[in-house]
């Protein structure tokens, strides 16, 4: 083949590849300049087209990546999953873990479901891509009706289209950070349905007041748009008390400016799990996990963000063991529910099983 020919040929495969990464729908939509234009309006940490962490929060908390786990990435056993119970009768909060982030909190009369994947990959195409190895024991359609979905970031383990597209007959209202709200339009959800957030702006739904908070992390759904959607955590006002989630992000100054401008945690879900030091900038380690809901002055944590996908080298119940033996040297009491066990965050010695222990 000729040089020209070549040439040609890659240039044709080039073109086709941004092709297919910008305009496949699972890979959802992209921002115009009068959306950038928007979010430079309402982000002070929006430069040209990429969202930013503050330079003046980096900091190291000085923690290491010591495992304590020698198990495999993947569990040789089959885990436990119990069948969740949405009509659980509660003093506190009702919250059921579906596996990794995937979150629903039944909380004043109100159910918010916290970045949902129930597909077997998290990825576009659900013949490649990180599999689940532990499978819920309810579908998209066995949930109740939800008040409130939201959506801390648009990374594949996060946002699932798939996912997305099952509940949303069900769903009356959708919170997500600036620039998410454009691939739930690409793939057909009612833009009255949703709202979009930056940082410190709060929303209210329903008598629950909902803040978006910082995270040290990054976004992008394909190699061309990292950074152009922001990410984010939320603080949950209620009557039953405030419960932080903490979305993923690495250590950094703004839990301490949460804690300034939202006031005392009663709950916390951690993210903690799928780090390692390459990438330890946007994932925290358990130690720091609970590090950070001693700055938010949580009296209960969920750790969270491990148990379904293999996203990184740890053991698979790394995360868990080291989140709850740094927390016995604090006041914090911690809740590790079965996978889509129904807990009652009023009693949380009721779900203080260290059940990983008994498995390989």
């Amino acid at each position: 083949m000729s040089i020209q020919k070549t040439a040609a040929v890659l240039a044709a495969a080039i073109a086709g590849g941004y092709g297919f990464l910008r305009y496949y729908p699972a890979f959802g939509g992209n921002q115009s300049a009068d959306d950038r234009a928007a979010y430079r309006g309402r982000a002070e940490n929006f430069a040209g087209k990429q969202f930013q962490y503050p330079a003046a929060w980096v900091t190291d908390s000085g923690a290491k990546d010591i495992r304590l786990s020698h198990k495999a990435t993947v569990p040789r056993a089959k885990l436990p999953v119990a069948v969740p119970d949405f009509d659980m009768r509660t003093e506190g909060a009702a919250v059921t873990w579906f596996g990794h982030s995937g979150v629903l909190l039944a909380v004043c009369g109100m159910q918010i479901l916290i970045d949902p994947i129930f597909s077997p990959r998290c990825f576009p195409m659900q013949w490649i891509g990180p599999k689940r190895f532990t499978q819920p024991t309810v579908s998209p359609e066995d949930l109740p009706q939800i008040d409130l979905l939201l959506l801390t970031h648009d990374h594949h383990d996060h946002l699932d289209p798939q996912t997305i597209r099952a509940l949303d007959s069900r769903v009356r209202q959708y919170a997500v950070p600036l620039g998410a709200e454009k691939h739930l339009l690409r793939w057909g959800i009612a833009a009255a349905k949703i709202r979009c957030l930056s940082w410190w702006e709060t929303a209210e739904f329903d008598g629950i007041s909902v803040t978006a908070t910082p995270t040290r992390h990054f976004s992008g759904r394909r190699f061309i748009d990292q950074n152009r959607t922001l990410w984010c955590g939320y603080m949950l006002h209620t009557d039953c008390g405030q419960i932080y989630v903490s979305g993923d992000g690495g250590f950094g100054g703004h839990f301490a400016e949460i804690r300034k401008r939202c006031g005392k945690t009663d709950l916390a879900l951690m993210e903690c799990g799928q780090y390692n030091s390459r990438w330890h900038w946007g994932h925290l380690f358990p130690e720091e996990s609970v590090q950070a809901a001693e700055i938010l002055g949580a009296d209960t944590a969920i750790p969270v963000h491990w148990g379904a996908f293999v996203l990184s080298d740890h053991g698979w119940d790394d995360p868990p063991e080291r989140f709850v033996r740094a927390a016995q040297k604090t006041g914090i009491r911690v809740m590790t529910p079965h996978f889509c066990e129904t807990v009652d965050t009023a009693h949380p010695e009721k779900a203080a099983e260290r059940w990983w222990r008994s498995y390989v």
